[in-house]
This record gives C-alpha cells, sequence and structure tokens, in this order.
C-alpha cells in the first residue's frame, strides 16, 4: 500500500478498535480480504460495480453507496481519499489528502483528471467537516477552493510502529542482500512523475560521475497510472549502482529502510510524506525537497534541497555521502522528530472530528 492505503488502513483499524460502542460498515468494491475485518462490530458491504475507472467512480459513490447509507441507515458516512456522494443527505466527512492535481495536472490521465478537477471542489463544498493531514493542504484547500478553515482540521499521519532502528550487523545482512554489501541512498514511494524520481536518477548519475564512491541507489515502489523508463538516463556502466525493488511486504521494507545511508525524497508536490516519518523512526538521515508539506514534516531532521535543480540535488549527495558527522546528526534528529508522528495520536483525533 502507497500512503492513502496505509492511511485507510491504520486509521480505520484504530477507530474500530478504540470505539467498540460503535457499528462500522466497511464498503468495498469488490470482495474484501478477512484482515481487513478488524472487529466483531464490522459489517464488511461489498458494493458493485467494481470502482476502478472515473465513470464507475461515479456509478459507485452516486448509486451504490447512496442506496448503501440508506439501507443500513448510517449516521455518518467517512471517506478516508475524499471521495463522497453529493446525492445523499447523510452527513459525510472526507479526508482531502491533497491538491496535486490542481497544481500539476500533467502528472495525471486526462480521464482521472477531469473527474478530480470537477468533482474535488463539490466534495468539499458538501463535506459536514474535513480532514487533511498538513497544514500546508489545509491552507492548499482554503485557496483553492473558498472553504472556511474552521471547517478543515489538519492531522498529521503516522507510520507504523514496525519502523526502528537496526543493529550495525542487521544493516550488514540488508546491504548484502539488496546491494551486495554496498551502502546505499533509499527512495521509498509510488513511482509516479510528482515523486521526482527522474530528476533523483539524473543527480545520482552525476554523483557517481564525480565521485569514486561506492554508494548505490534503491529505489522501492510500484508504478502507479503508467510505467516510467529510466533506462535512458542510466549509462551502462552504471546500471548495477540502481537497485529497482518494485513493491515490498512491510517485514521487508521496515529492513530496508532501517538500513540505508540516506532517504533520498525529494517530490516536488507533496500533501505529507509518509515515508520521511518512516526513515526518522530508524533513525535515517533525511534528504529532503523543500517544497509544499515536506519541511513542516522534517522538520531540523532534514537537509533541503531545491527538487527542481539537479545541480543541486547533486551536489548534497556529494556533500552528504562522506559527511560522517552530519549524517550522524540527522540521525540522532531523526529519532527526535519521529516522536511527534503516531498513528494513535491521529486516530484520536480523527475521531474527534468524526463525533465519536
Amino acid at each position: 500500500m502507497e500512503g492513502f492505503g496505509w492511511y485507510t488502513y491504520e486509521i480505520s483499524k484504530r477507530l474500530v478498535e478504540n470505539h467498540p460502542e460503535h457499528q462500522f460498515f466497511f464498503f468495498f468494491d469488490r470482495p474484501c480480504d478477512p484482515r481487513y475485518v478488524f472487529a466483531k462490530n464490522v459489517t464488511p458491504v461489498v458494493l458493485r460495480p467494481p470502482a476502478r475507472h472515473p465513470i464507475l467512480f461515479y456509478i459507485w459513490f452516486e448509486w451504490a453507496v447512496k442506496k448503501a447509507l440508506k439501507k443500513y441507515k448510517i449516521d455518518l458516512f467517512f471517506s478516508p481519499d475524499g471521495y463522497l456522494s453529493l446525492s445523499s443527505n447523510v452527513p459525510q466527512i472526507g479526508v482531502i489528502h491533497d491538491l496535486n492535481f490542481e497544481h500539476n495536472p500533467q502528472d495525471l490521465p486526462k480521464s482521472a483528471l477531469v473527474y478530480l478537477k470537477h468533482f474535488f471542489p463539490k466534495f468539499a463544498q458538501k463535506a459536514t467537516q474535513i480532514i487533511t493531514v498538513s497544514e500546508y493542504s489545509k491552507n492548499d484547500i482554503v485557496q483553492l477552493y473558498g472553504i472556511e478553515p474552521q471547517k478543515i482540521h489538519a492531522i498529521w499521519n503516522g507510520a507504523s510502529e514496525k519502523y526502528h532502528p537496526l543493529t550495525t550487523e542487521q544493516q550488514q545482512a540488508v546491504r548484502l542482500k539488496y546491494t551486495q554489501g554496498a551502502h546505499y541512498f533509499l527512495y521509498v514511494g509510488s513511482i509516479h512523475p510528482r515523486k521526482n524520481l527522474k530528476r533523483l536518477v539524473e543527480a545520482f548519475v552525476r554523483f557517481k560521475k564525480q565521485t569514486q564512491s561506492p554508494t548505490k541507489l534503491v529505489i522501492v515502489g510500484a508504478a502507479l497510472w503508467s510505467n516510467e523508463s529510466f533506462s535512458s538516463l542510466i549509462p551502462t556502466e552504471l546500471q548495477q549502482e540502481i537497485v529497482f525493488t518494485g513493491h515490498l511486504a512491510l517485514e521487508e521494507l521496515t529492513q530496508i529502510v532501517g538500513a540505508a545511508k540516506l532517504l533520498t525524497y525529494i517530490p516536488y508536490f507533496e500533501g505529507f510524506g509518509i515515508p520521511l516519518v518512516e526513515a526518522m523512526k530508524c533513525g535515517v538521515p533525511l534528504l529532503s525537497g523543500n517544497l509544499t508539506s515536506l519541511p513542516e514534516v522534517a522538520g531540523n531532521a532534514a537537509e533541503y534541497c531545491n527538487p527542481f535543480d539537479v545541480d543541486e540535488i547533486t551536489q548534497k549527495l556529494v556533500d552528504l555521502d562522506q559527511n560522517t558527522h552530519r549524517l550522524t546528526e540527522l540521525s540522532q534528529l531523526s529519532l527526535e522528530r519521529a516522536s511527534q508522528f503516531s498513528w494513535d495520536k491521529a486516530a484520536v483525533e480523527v475521531a474527534r472530528v468524526l463525533g465519536l
């Protein structure tokens, strides 16, 4: 799962477990995995059709969801990714994580873009309350959609408690598994244009050409929307220096994050940036983009760069790779800042907004 998926999982699980006095109906668009029916106070409901296209989104929310809200006498509809049923009179609270599609329309397929730009302003107006994941996103929603600030609640995300610092021996074992023992910079997230991976790869190639460093680059994530090819950016002699793992299960992901020399996370747009918190919980130093919500999340626990400036990104990689003192300092700052982020805390705040 990526950010939205983890948010839905972590928050929903805690709402259910923390509030056994309430009955929850989970709406799925296909047969669900029993792991997502968290407790006896959850009733799973499969609604048709499977909603994996903008036209089907509309049918699902305006017909299937509306009908189910009435059938099950739902008091409040909570949407953890912001999609609402405009034709239902049931009170609704949506989570709008970010408005990247408004700022960077070129990053999305046309069909998805048309849907999002048409409906999300309507969802924002329809919602009884809106939850978002950073003060940056709150201000963005206020400015772009004209929503009154008191209607929007900025609640920071958390990260799994399975992320924690690794011992030196554990780190060595992970490096042997993925990079033949070499230290590595790490990217974690979807392979999506706004994540700015092409510039990161270009900067890493320049870094390798400028230095004799054995440090590699590991990229963890699945393609979103469409596959991006990086082959043209990577010279033949450096193709073994960049490792693409694809999607990893949580147990593997915590290990590969915990053994990283540096998390290189430089999106040009982000509503929050959960990988920053995951790395902080492991005490991993951060190189972060300096735009949108990222400085709000990383605080003093990161070195920052302009995500559009490949020369600056390259220089940061060169400087940090050999600066053991700064990496140690950033590692300690990461651990200290990590304490400010918790799914438990976020779930309590979400429950307060929901009136539970």
